[in-house]
């Protein structure tokens, strides 16, 4: 089984020698082509306007001057002389759950191995800022275990699954639940504004954390729970219902 390997935090990430370590558990022919630098939050963005440049690191892995997307898209067309059977992404260091993944470069190179008829996985680790544990130990603990129903499951055309583990010992993991997609409160991000140097104006965007209901059966309430949440996400992102309605609203 060939495997690729990327992420969005660049090809020097811890995240990414953990999902090595992992990957070799199913394959010895596994391939990395990774950001040179960290992409967090570049979502499903294709370098268009500049030039990317490919460089090579060592046997079977690279590293692309550009996006998560841009990684993929070289490798697949460029490094492999074939596809590979399975793409896995990450491990981001952070969470990639609820409404975040449609910032997420993480999920974002996942998306572009599914729009390539790949089967993808993207594995991101909670994080707990304060916790005393080794942050990556529940992935490196339920990294494999996760992962391996995923390879051999039907999954229709055009899906991938978003994987979260949560940010705690491997011991205290409850362990693994299939949940669907949930919501943050939208008013959880922020703007600060600064000064440069010069005096002018900058503004830097980021999250806060927010007090939130869990809704039932979804990625926020596993992790809250402490289980590995999988998701599997559609890249249709058509409204069916909302056909009908839309259809009788146009008579010209």
């Amino acid at each position: 089984m060939r495997i690729l390997l990327t992420n969005d935090d660049g090809i020097f990430a811890p995240g990414l020698t953990v999902l090595e370590e992992i990957a070799a558990q199913f394959s010895d022919d596994v391939w990395i082509c990774a950001p040179h630098e960290e992409q967090s939050g570049a979502g499903h963005s294709l370098s268009l306007n500049a030039p990317v440049r490919l460089h090579k690191h060592g046997p079977r892995r690279f590293s692309v001057t550009g996006t998560p997307t841009d990684s993929v898209t070289l490798a697949l067309r460029t490094v492999l002389d074939s596809p590979p059977d399975v793409i896995l992404s990450g491990v981001n260091r952070g969470a990639n759950l609820g409404d975040d993944i449609t910032y997420s470069g993480t999920v974002s190179a996942a998306i572009e191995g599914a729009l390539a008829g790949i089967r993808s996985i993207a594995l991101s680790q909670v994080l707990d800022r304060s916790a005393n544990h080794e942050q990556f130990e529940a992935t490196r603990e339920w990294g494999a275990k996760a992962i391996a129903p995923l390879l051999d499951t039907p999954l229709p055309a055009r899906t991938l699954v978003n994987v979260n583990f949560p940010p705690f010992p491997a011991n205290k993991v409850a362990g693994i639940r299939a949940v669907r997609q949930g919501f943050h409160d939208y008013s959880r991000g922020s703007v600060v504004e600064g000064r440069d140097p010069r005096g002018l104006p900058y503004y830097w965007f980021g999250l806060h954390a927010i007090e939130h209901t869990l809704d039932h059966g979804t990625d926020l309430e596993a992790i809250d729970e402490g289980f590995v949440s999988v998701t599997p996400l559609q890249l249709d992102l058509t409204h069916h219902a909302s056909l009908d309605a839309l259809a009788g609203r146009y008579t010209v």
